[in-house]
């Protein structure tokens, strides 16, 4: 009898040095002492998924934070050669203003998250226009989508909705900023909106370059980004829209396929149960 527990020591200890890759064995005469081990395979999986999501995100602000500081580092660096042109200088400092924008918008967004993260509760709740959010969240990106150009195929009928309108907000405007940022010029964004029964149905759609199967996977993953290289964005647009739907208690769907556009649908209560 004293053997197993014997084991379970030894793997604790080893947990307690970090060593996640333990496991116990679970064929035990006595069944009480098999689910005890299951349980504890399991809790040691899971630390050990945290503990690896934690130096995921680590790594991954690590090297956020490191390729603008570096751009300004070697732009200002390049700045203080006296033989720079007019059109040298200009360009030089426009990547440096570049650059700290990229951090500014990069530090405001982990913070969000984190707040996000931490809530349980959504506060400020209100009964508002839905579809008229919407049309306010186009309107705010105009300048993008009459800068390329882009046909506007807008379906939505009237749409109240109880929650917090903030929030709901940064939805509308990451999504509507997706769908224009990947749509090429003289593309086509559709956004429809229905009521239906105790829910309410709102998608956009467009006309752009579309996602293979392992970027959907990994789209509303933190810090994900399609190009590895690309200087926009930072990976945490669609994770905060997930998370603040999840707040309040809906969803966020995607469909898409290479060079076929991508058509993202969110569905809210149309009251939101208070918690």
């Amino acid at each position: 009898l004293l053997s197993p527990l014997v084991n379970f020591s030894d793997a604790i200890k080893r947990v307690a040095t970090g060593d996640f890759s333990v496991r116990v064995k679970t064929d035990y005469s006595f069944p009480e002492l098999g689910e005890l081990a299951g349980h504890f395979n399991k809790m040691v999986q899971e630390l050990g998924s945290i503990e690896s999501l934690r130096n995921d995100f680590a790594a991954n602000i690590s090297h956020e934070f490191r390729t603008p500081l570096a751009a300004i580092e070697g732009y200002t660096t390049l700045l203080q050669d006296h033989s720079l042109t007019e059109s040298e200088r200009d360009e030089y400092v426009h990547i440096i203003i570049d650059s700290v924008r990229q951090l500014s918008s990069l530090s405001g967004n982990i913070l969000a998250m984190s707040r996000l993260e931490k809530q349980e509760i959504v506060t400020n709740k209100t009964r508002y226009c839905l579809d008229e959010q919407l049309r306010q969240a186009i309107l705010l990106l105009e300048p993008l989508w009459d800068e390329k150009k882009l046909d506007l195929d807008i379906e939505m009928e009237p749409a109240w909705y109880y929650g917090n309108a903030d929030m709901i907000m940064q939805v509308w405007v990451n999504l509507l900023h997706n769908a224009i940022q990947y749509t090429p010029k003289n593309g086509t964004i559709r956004v429809y909106l229905k009521n239906e029964d105790s829910q309410i149905r709102v998608a956009i759609q467009d006309t752009g370059i579309g996602m293979d199967e392992f970027t959907i996977a990994h789209i509303f993953d933190k810090f994900f980004r399609r190009d590895k290289n690309s200087s926009t964005g930072n990976g945490l647009g669609l994770p905060m829209v997930k998370r603040i739907l999840e707040l309040s208690y809906g969803s966020v769907s995607v469909e898409s396929r290479p060079d076929e556009g991508s058509s993202f649908t969110v569905i809210l209560p149309v009251e939101a149960p208070d918690v």
